[in-house]
């Protein structure tokens, strides 16, 4: 059986941690966390995002780069919690358009995504956890990791839109989960549904 990569993607506090661990449970796909709590940026980032930026973002690609380049040796299922793609065309991308990475990095930050991006892997398929400000503004205080505390309304809206756009021009399959109305944290009814789901997509790819 042939490695198969599936982005899990979504802002801030939609679930995708959540829904990786369900998916290793009860499907027995093999996870790949986000390595969040090992930026040494990000708490500094919350705190000054205009000084921290570049450097928060520049320690998610190298690791982005670093698992990618080693998941093709092996096989079966694996999920990718936030896809390097993500990381280029929404997070770092929001912070240049707010002025909080310079044009003359984000240029440095685009050449090395470029120059080795070509070389690796990338998912076969993307699962989107989309939800809506209020929704991840609940899921953020429910899990309440403190460096997260200065997150704004404006900036998870920012996220949102780029995320639309992003989706819409994706050239890979996408299925979209709406986080508004299944809750598959709470609701084993959801957790059915959206597992239903996921493995159907996945076999189809």
């Amino acid at each position: 059986m042939l490695n198969l990569i599936i982005g899990i993607c979504g802002n801030i506090g939609a679930g995708k941690s959540t829904l990786i661990e369900l998916l290793e449970k009860e499907l027995n796909y093999t996870p790949v966390y986000e390595i969040v709590e090992e930026n040494p940026y990000l708490l500094d980032f919350y705190r000054d995002m205009k000084k921290w930026a570049f450097s928060s973002q520049l320690f998610f690609l190298i690791k982005r780069f670093d698992f990618l380049k080693r998941v093709d040796a092996s096989e079966g299922i694996t999920l990718e919690d936030r896809t390097i793609n993500e990381d280029v065309e929404i997070f770092a991308r929001n912070l240049h358009e707010m002025g909080y990475i310079s044009d003359r990095d984000w240029e440095t930050y685009r050449t090395l995504f470029k120059t080795f991006s070509d070389h690796l892997p990338q998912p076969k398929g993307f699962v989107y956890l989309k939800a809506s400000v209020p929704t991840l503004v609940d899921h953020v205080k429910r899990r309440g990791r403190s460096f997260e505390n200065g997150i704004t309304v404006e900036y998870l809206q920012r996220l949102n839109a780029l995320y639309e756009k992003w989706r819409k021009n994706l050239n890979f399959p996408l299925l979209s989960i709406d986080c508004d109305s299944l809750d598959f944290v709470v609701s084993k009814k959801d957790r059915r549904v959206v597992m239903e789901k996921i493995s159907d997509f996945v076999k189809k790819l």
